[in-house]
């Protein structure tokens, strides 16, 4: 279905805005659009596509009620990953740009391409089960000093494209220092006991985790396991893009 269109005075105030401060694609800087195609183009899928098992990395196989993993690995808490492209070039360029340089703009357009990956791959559960997403929590100071939380800002527009709902609660409830640079195990002691349920009872519902970027899969897992540890169901994970070497998972 198409969405309808905005108001009339809605579509006048932006068409005046784009004459003042003109759309700027964050991966190339182009003028025009927030994502202009050529980028899309160059955007490279991640070394192994689709729903891949969180431990082993491999693609996942179908079988009547969803996919599985083809080793029958026991991934603890996340169940299996999907990221729509690699973490280099104009992806990474955007990434960057709305966390670092605050463009928040570049969250719908984000979020458009994540929702295109969902629709074009066979979904981990049966095609009747509507799942819930978790955006991945930022510590209430880091996100004071940001402004805002990339990940909660890509799950409500993807929710709102998908139709999935959002789902309150996952917090993260100790502050700590940057993860860039660490290795999955010190990731895991850097993030000990950093999150925690404050919501309602979980739903037994497939929940996915939303993010902006996957590494090591140990912020992602951790999370998982404290939705787990609470009652929920299977827990996936969803990003923009995945890192060169997160396809051997540490964790």
């Amino acid at each position: 279905m198409t969405p309808p269109s905005p108001p009339a005075p809605a579509r006048l105030i932006t068409a005046l805005l784009d004459l003042i401060y003109p759309r700027q694609c964050g991966g190339c800087g182009g003028l025009g659009t927030w994502l202009c195609p050529r980028c899309l183009d160059q955007m490279a899928p991640p070394a192994r596509p689709g729903w891949v098992c969180a431990r082993c990395a491999r693609p996942l196989l179908p079988a009547p009620t969803g996919l599985y993993c083809p080793d029958l690995c026991d991934t603890g808490g996340l169940t299996a990953v999907l990221c729509s492209g690699l973490f280099a070039g104009p992806l990474r360029e955007a990434i960057h740009h709305l966390k670092y340089s605050r463009w928040r703009v570049l969250a719908a357009p984000l979020a458009a391409l994540l929702a295109a990956t969902c629709r074009a791959t066979p979904l981990p559960w049966a095609e009747s089960v509507v799942p819930w997403l978790l955006p991945v929590p930022l510590h209430p100071r880091r996100q004071r000093a940001r402004g805002f939380n990339q990940a909660a800002l890509l799950a409500a527009s993807l929710a709102a494209r998908l139709g999935w709902p959002l789902l309150p609660g996952l917090t993260r409830v100790r502050f700590t220092d940057s993860q860039v640079g660490l290795s999955a195990a010190e990731r895991a002691v850097n993030l000990e006991d950093a999150f925690a349920w404050r919501g309602a009872p979980l739903p037994r519902a497939p929940l996915v985790l939303v993010d902006d970027v996957y590494t090591t899969g140990v912020t992602m897992s951790l999370c998982a396991e404290v939705l787990r540890a609470r009652g929920a169901g299977p827990v996936y994970g969803l990003a923009l893009a995945r890192t060169e070497h997160s396809d051997q998972h540490e964790f």
